[in-house]
């Protein structure tokens, strides 16, 4: 049973003006996740905006945003055949608990100035 689903998009830009401010990145995203699109060279900047749409979606698939979540707790990767799946910790993992959710399924994707990610929450 389904219960959520989220949408985001977020403008490439966005991530090339954030990497100028010290510190921001890593405010946001787990060290993993910097780390695996630091590794994408010139595509850093598409994997990053895909990762914090998928956050952004998470919290709208909650129904209730991201409130009281740290973004740090939202960790997005790959698994080893390229899918991407959202892990949770902490206060993240308290909000999907809390929501009854048991299972998150993650969609992303990029073109040029924007990335797009799509979450859906299965109880």
């Amino acid at each position: 049973m389904i219960a959520g689903i989220g949408v985001d998009v977020v403008h490439v830009q966005r991530m090339k003006r954030w990497r100028e401010i010290p510190g921001l990145l890593e405010r946001y995203f787990h060290h993993e996740e910097l780390a695996a699109a630091m590794e994408r060279g010139a595509a850093a900047d598409l994997s990053l905006a895909a990762r914090f749409a998928a956050k952004e979606a998470f919290g709208k698939a909650l129904g209730k945003g991201l409130e009281g979540i740290t973004l740090k707790d939202i960790m997005v990767r790959n698994r080893h055949n390229g899918q991407p799946e959202i892990r949770v910790q902490g206060t993240a993992l308290a909000a999907l608990t809390q929501s009854g959710a048991a299972c998150i399924h993650v969609s992303l994707t990029h073109e040029k100035d924007n990335a797009i990610a799509m979450v859906v929450l299965e109880k």
